[in-house]
């Protein structure tokens, strides 16, 4: 059967014993920022106040991933996970302290900023040991244990934000929140027993220090670039559609669109892992990023929310591979000395981009309607179709590990 493929990479002995914890914290740290949006509107009655200590969260995060995650490459996940869970854990406790003795909004900007700050890279932490576990004797596997790791990322973007909306809605954003570290914390603990799994660390050795350069080169970059630019798609995708439901009159349609482009993602993703392609990467990644500027040019023909729901079953079915595609070149790009930072790197540019959009939409929004938030959907889905041209040639040089049907390294 084909779905022996995912079968026996979690067969594979330590496998699910990292992966399912590490899926599990990922729900937790989908609830986070949307947590901290509720929460503090639940103390403050303000919205912007809210989307200012969520802001302080984003930016904090994507500062202190890369962060981390060297520290992370340089001494092991197990020593430096526990302590950062515990900071972690305690970050929120002072966050939810602000809130309940109805502190100043800047101090609930810089509770927020430690809360995000401090979260753990759980996902490039599980990324990192696939790389370690299948190379170089499975290395033809590594992208169905990406489209898996992409899989269960859409799958924690999709229940965690419903969990924390349904929590909010009756009246329990302190539950929500605590949810949310909860989830995180105790399934970064059990993945740092997972000791058998965890990729060697680097130690600071000379090759190490060596290996640093490669986070400047030339694919990497590039992929940096298309990680901010699908954090943009994303971050101006959810302000578009709200508001082009609420111009429609039809608010509460905005949930079962945004269900629909994920259960759309998560069918794509699926079927994608389940493949073994014949066109090289590259091309994949260049007829992906032309489907999703289809359906992002698409958005301006919509009159409806039932015609936009249908929209974005295509735009949302492009995201998954993207996501599976991204860690596959980066693996086989970087040393491994490094790969967790690079990972790290990766998703700190789409959380940038997320954060930048949210606001560059809402002013094309307020300025044009809800077309011109889909205007910037569609310039972030143009830059990545660019790149995805410029992938053709960046990333088959030389010192790029990867060759055809993913073979092991040179």
């Amino acid at each position: 059967m084909p779905s022996a493929n995912y079968r026996s990479l979690l067969r594979t002995p330590g496998a699910a014993a990292f992966f399912l914890p590490a899926s599990l914290g990922r729900v937790g740290i989908a609830m986070t920022s949307l947590s901290i949006v509720w929460l503090v509107h639940s103390s403050t009655g303000a919205f912007s106040a809210a989307g200012l200590v969520a802001g302080g969260f984003a930016v904090c995060e994507a500062l202190g991933a890369p962060q981390l995650a060297r520290l992370v490459d340089r001494f092991g996940q197990t020593r430096i996970l526990r302590p950062t869970l515990l900071v972690h854990a305690l970050a929120v406790a002072v966050l939810l302290s602000l809130v309940a003795a109805d502190a100043d909004v800047a101090f609930l900007v810089v509770g927020g900023g430690l809360v995000g700050g401090s979260v753990p890279q759980l996902g490039a932490m599980s990324a990192a040991r696939w790389a370690a576990l299948l190379r170089p004797a499975r290395a033809a596997e590594l992208p169905t244990a990406f489209a898996l790791e992409s899989i269960s990322n859409a799958g924690a973007f999709l229940v965690g934000p419903t969990l924390v909306s349904a929590l909010a809605a009756a009246d329990h954003a302190v539950t929500g929140m605590v949810s949310a570290v909860s989830l995180s914390v105790f399934s970064g603990l059990f993945l740092a027993t997972q000791r058998i799994t965890a990729p060697p660390a680097a130690l600071g050795g000379a090759e190490h220090a060596g290996d640093k350069g490669q986070l400047l080169c030339g694919p990497v970059l590039l992929l940096m670039g298309l990680n901010l630019a699908i954090g943009i798609f994303f971050g101006a995708m959810q302000v578009s559609v709200t508001a082009f439901a609420v111009e429609y009159g039809a608010p509460g349609a905005v949930g079962p669109i945004f269900a629909v482009s994920s259960c759309s993602g998560l069918l794509a993703g699926w079927f994608y892992g389940l493949r073994r392609w014949r066109a090289a990467p590259p091309v994949q990644l260049l007829s992906v990023t032309g489907v999703l500027s289809l359906g992002a040019l698409l958005l301006f023909t919509v009159g409806s929310p039932f015609g936009l729901g249908l929209v974005v079953v295509l735009t949302g079915a492009a995201i998954p591979p993207l996501l599976a595609l991204f860690p596959l070149f980066t693996e086989s790009t970087v040393h491994q000395a490094v790969l967790t930072q690079a990972f790290a790197w990766l998703g700190a540019a789409g959380a940038a981009g997320s954060a930048a959009a949210a606001a560059l939409s809402g002013w094309a929004i307020d300025s044009v309607g809800p077309r011109g938030g889909f205007a910037v959907t569609a310039a972030a889905a143009a830059a990545m179709t660019l790149q995805g041209l410029a992938g053709l040639r960046v990333l088959r040089t030389p010192h790029v590990r990867w060759r055809r049907r993913g073979e092991g390294p040179h």
